[in-house]
């Protein structure tokens, strides 16, 4: 069957499709798509990996033995979940938007939602997706969670969402917010099959990390060599900044903000008569962080530019460079910047203007998956549970007819979310507040499809109100670092501001919120400040000069909801060999729950434990070394779980590996523990498996159990049954020994 032959005949049919020819209809999907149809199902469910009526059973506890059925599912790629077609005056059928409302819309012709606006709210399928998303916890404990789950509105659409973290916690529309929904008339776009097709066949090749991996460490070597070459004659500072401004203009090439191709064919003029390069370049940072507009009429391209302002472009100046390096930054220019994960491409920009780390470049980062592991657990959790909340009020308003208040509940919890801040106080270059802000900015996309599905245009009031970078708060002790985390959030927000609303921000595009290091140009030291900080007051003691820190104290937090982060791997016996004795008796005498031989990390999670009492903190992840459940880094856990009002260890992950080594070895294990005051068990994720992934990255499959984590982070429940399929966590892959 061709894709207009399958439109034709599942859309003309009288009263629409009947759910109960799903499985026809999906059969029929897969002629279409070119991929195999759906096995025969047998009565033994194990083996049921591509089936129809997939069998899973409810768990203990949650009522009921009868199995429960997935309408379709094939093992590693997806669960699909379908409901009927409902039509105006149908039970459930979607309240249609009122007219006030459709004028609205109109009057938005490029309105996000608009088409599912006027289709109105389906309930069924909101239920549709909730009940995928259960079934994959549902699924038998040797079956990883699929990447993808598809709701199906029979002869009429598809939804898709995608969790690439493995954890099954986090589907969210894909690829965005614009195209997650699939109508039948969209089939015959040969990318939507092409799309499709792969969900079926090879769902990896559909996870967006993989390229912008990639794309990013051949940006960064491309910056490295400018880089080397400006040393020579410039302060690494000086160097630093004239990079971060470039690459900033690359991005706003990218997105439009700056007119398209003009500066890339800017930057190939240059390379052919280097010479124009420092003044054309500096003139046009200077028109772009010119107050008024008619002083950013830039000739170089012929019109006038947006306000940026921010102070990244404060009083720039450029480098004169080379051929050479005009055509490294020219190779750049030519990336496609959207793709760019700034996740990985902190870290990776900080080995390029280090010459210690260039020669290493790109041979280990964190990958973004560790990353948004702990930050769904630690921000996104809580927060996803509140949406949820806050959606089934609106459903059930919207279901009896009263609009407003549907409406209102959804704008609450987007004032909230607007409101929510992240500290990472030891941000570095900013990768764990990028992946809170990126995910963030995903949650408000949801909630802005609801409201156009409410009927609601996207600028009543909310081009005022959105997910920004002030909200992601940063400490960071190297002023280096600090600025590209800055970097790193601004444009990371306007990546997902792109892909969830429409048109440019507001100007400026760039803001001094001052939302890393309290906005001043210099390193932060989160853990420890003294009379006359920064520097440390020197003694002399039996002839020998020695540096005290008069009255250390812990220094000033921003307030926030939520704290992440990654702060120093230094083990406690090594704190004096790193930051001298003074230092190291200074930090012990501040923190007194953190005994001396704890890891340095561990000064971090007590004062998140001890924040925890207050009225703002709702819960704080970090990673630590795995020594966290032993010795002295223990009874600092200990301490905190044991008080009169204690602490809960909400979720953890007591041994996982961090980066890969030579041969695929992971050189450093850690662990992953989220703190809050809650009184529900706990979860613990145990890794089941770890194996090479195409780019050379470690892999893992997890196990998750259920049950009261205690100090040692071991479970107090149901462990016993998973003991079978722990037992190969120090497996081989591929023939390379990984732990």
């Amino acid at each position: 069957m061709d894709v207009e032959g399958f439109i034709e005949r599942w859309t003309a049919r009288e009263g629409g499709a009947e759910r109960a020819n799903y499985q026809m209809f999906l059969s029929e999907l897969c002629d279409v798509l070119g991929v195999p149809r759906p096995e025969l199902a047998g009565g033994d469910t194990a083996r049921n990996d591509y089936a129809f009526e997939r069998a899973v059973r409810l768990r203990a506890g949650d009522g009921g033995t009868a199995p429960r059925r997935i309408d379709l599912y094939r093992r590693g790629h997806f669960i699909l979940e379908a409901k009927q077609s409902r039509f105006p005056g149908a039970k459930n059928a979607p309240r249609q938007v009122s007219a006030a409302q459709l004028s609205r819309l109109a009057a938005e012709p490029e309105q996000l939602g608009r088409r599912a606006a006027a289709k109105g709210w389906d309930v069924m399928m909101q239920n549709a997706r909730r009940q995928a998303e259960g079934y994959v916890f549902l699924l038998d404990p040797e079956h990883v969670a699929p990447p993808f789950l598809i709701t199906c509105d029979v002869g009429h659409a598809l939804e898709v969402f995608a969790d690439f973290s493995g954890t099954g916690r986090a589907y969210v529309p894909f690829p965005d917010r614009q195209g997650f929904r699939i109508f039948l008339e969209d089939l015959r776009d040969p990318a939507v099959r092409t799309r499709l097709a792969a969900i079926w066949t090879d769902p990896g090749s559909l996870d967006p990390a993989r390229h912008a991996a990639r794309v990013t460490r051949e940006i960064a070597a491309r910056l490295a060599a400018v880089s080397k070459a400006l040393e020579a004659d410039h302060a690494p500072e000086e160097v630093a900044h004239f990079l971060m401004r470039c690459i900033f203009t690359m991005f706003a090439e990218g997105v439009d903000l700056l007119p398209k191709g003009k500066f890339t064919k800017l930057l190939a003029e240059c390379a052919e008569s280097p010479g124009v390069f420092a003044p054309l370049l500096s003139d046009l940072w200077a028109k772009m962080d010119a107050p008024r507009e008619q002083d950013r009429f830039f000739s170089g391209f012929q019109q006038h530019l947006r306000l940026f302002n921010g102070n990244l472009f404060s009083n720039a100046t450029a480098f004169p460079l080379a051929r050479e390096e005009i055509g490294e930054l020219l190779a750049a220019a030519r990336k496609d910047w959207t793709e760019v994960d700034p996740a990985i491409f902190g870290t990776l920009l900080e080995q390029a203007l280090d010459k210690a780390e260039r020669r290493r470049l790109g041979a280990h980062y964190t990958p973004r998956v560790y990353v948004q592991r702990l930050v769904e657990a630690t921000v996104m959790q809580p927060l996803r549970a509140d949406w949820q909340a806050a959606l089934m009020r609106a459903e059930t308003a919207h279901q009896g007819g009263d609009e407003k208040a549907a409406v209102g509940h959804v704008r609450a919890f987007h004032r909230t979310l607007c409101a929510t801040r992240v500290l990472d106080p030891a941000c570095g270059t900013g990768n764990f507040l990028y992946v809170a802000l990126e995910l963030m900015k995903t949650l408000e996309g949801e909630v802005l499809e609801t409201l156009a599905r409410l009927g609601e245009a996207e600028n009543m009031g909310l081009d005022r109100e959105t997910v920004d970078p002030h909200q992601f708060l940063g400490l960071e002790l190297n002023p280096r670092a600090a600025a590209i985390a800055e970097l790193v959030v601004w444009i990371g927000y306007l990546q997902q501001h792109y892909r969830t609303r429409t048109g440019h921000p507001s100007e400026p595009i760039l803001r001094a919120f001052k939302n890393i290091n309290f906005g001043r140009g210099e390193g932060y030291d989160a853990v420890l400040t003294w009379d006359g900080y920064p520097l440390p007051t020197i003694v002399e003691i039996d002839g020998r000069p020695v540096e005290t820190y008069p009255k250390a104290r812990r220094p000033d937090w921003p307030d926030a909801e939520f704290i992440v982060g990654n702060p120093p791997f230094i083990a406690g016996s090594d704190l004096r060999g790193e930051y001298g004795h003074g230092y190291a008796s200074a930090v012990w005498a501040a923190y007194p729950n953190v005994p001396g031989g704890a890891d340095f990390v561990m000064c971090w999670w007590d004062r998140s434990a001890v924040q925890l009492a207050g009225p703002i903190l709702k819960r704080f992840g970090f990673v630590t070394t795995n020594k966290i459940a032993q010795g002295f880094s223990r009874k600092v856990v200990a301490h905190h779980l044991g008080l009169k009002r204690p602490i809960r260890i909400a979720w953890a992950i007591d041994d996982h590996p961090w980066y890969r080594g030579k041969g695929g070895v992971a050189q450093v294990r850690i662990a992953m523990t989220v703190g809050d005051r809650k009184t529900t068990a706990g979860r613990l994720l145990r890794i089941k498996q770890e194996k090479l992934t195409s780019d050379e990255q470690i892999a893992v499959e997890y196990v998750e159990e259920d049950g009261i984590i205690n100090a040692d982070l071991t479970i107090g429940a149901d462990i016993t049954k998973s003991k079978a399929l722990l037992a190969n966590r120090g497996c081989s892959h591929g023939g390379v020994k990984l732990h």
